[in-house]
């Protein structure tokens, strides 16, 4: 099943020679890098990357196996810490900063292999999600006094909205790890939007997916963006996807940038005609 292709805003470039959707221009970029790049022992796994993402784009970040995308995922997350270069979320510099302090800071991601919590229930999975968003103390959380119920009467109202969002509040009281794969798949997003995040990286997200669920993923993707005005940042290998999605495209070759542009011109680029789709231009 094909995905149609909707109209993208015009993107425009900064001065970083980044480039961000037209109607985003005004505002502070989610997510910038400037020059980011990390080192394992001798190797280069990520060299001179600067890029933009616009407060509510959808884009993408695509290259072949090996290219480094995952590990842009993992320093963007502080999984890893950048052995030089900068990463600012909604303007403020990540360096040194832990995963969970960076989460707060508004990015929030999903995993290429699914990792959720399989023994707990649909809801109970939200609503860890909703940690930066839920406050209380640790007194109160013995006792279960007034402010606690409270607390957990809100975090159960939130994590229900979100459910339904994506259909599955039907499911909040099943095993996680018993959901059909493509429901896990939605789960694992939901938990990561109960972060309530500025930004929202997705690790290959219709992996293992049917054409169907695809469709179904494309829209959900367009309705995260719509709904919660948030971007969105996927790796992705299903090129029908996200040329179909993408409002502006990064490819990765060997840990380096080698074009930015729109889905049009994506496809036009001979470079990476042949680093990633494995032929030269013209051939």
């Amino acid at each position: 099943m094909a995905l149609r292709h909707k109209a993208s805003r015009k993107m425009v470039s900064l001065p970083t020679r980044a480039i961000i959707p037209e109607g985003d221009v005004d505002k502070r970029p989610i997510l910038e890098t400037h020059h980011l790049g990390i080192d394992f022992g001798g190797l280069t796994a990520v060299d001179d990357l600067t890029l933009a993402v616009g407060p509510t784009e959808i884009c993408g970040l695509i290259g072949p196996n090996g290219a480094g995308k995952t590990t842009v995922f993992n320093l963007l997350t502080s999984v890893y810490q950048p052995t030089r270069g900068t990463i600012l979320i909604d303007g403020y510099d990540t360096k040194g900063k832990t995963s969970a302090q960076v989460n707060k800071l508004g990015i929030a991601r999903t995993f290429q292999n699914i990792r959720l919590f399989s023994n707990m229930s649909v809801i109970d999975n939200v609503k860890i999600g909703l940690h930066n968003n839920v406050r209380t103390n640790i007194l109160s959380s013995f006792t279960h006094s007034f402010g606690y119920s409270n607390v957990e009467k809100v975090a159960e109202q939130r994590a229900r909205e979100l459910l339904s969002f994506f259909g599955m509040d039907n499911l909040r009281n099943t095993q996680a790890g018993a959901l059909p794969y493509g429901a896990q798949r939605r789960l694992e997003i939901v938990r990561a939007l109960a972060t309530n995040p500025g930004i929202l990286l997705l690790d290959e997200p219709a992996a293992g997916m049917n054409p169907s669920e695809t469709v179904e993923l494309m829209e959900n993707i367009r309705r995260i963006r719509d709904t919660f005005q948030i971007a969105v940042m996927l790796i992705e290998h299903d090129m029908n996807l996200v040329m179909g999605i993408c409002e502006g495209i990064c490819v990765l070759n060997y840990g380096k940038i080698i074009a930015k542009g729109t889905p049009d011109e994506i496809k036009a680029n001979p470079k990476v005609i042949e680093a990633y789709l494995g032929k030269k231009a013209g051939n």
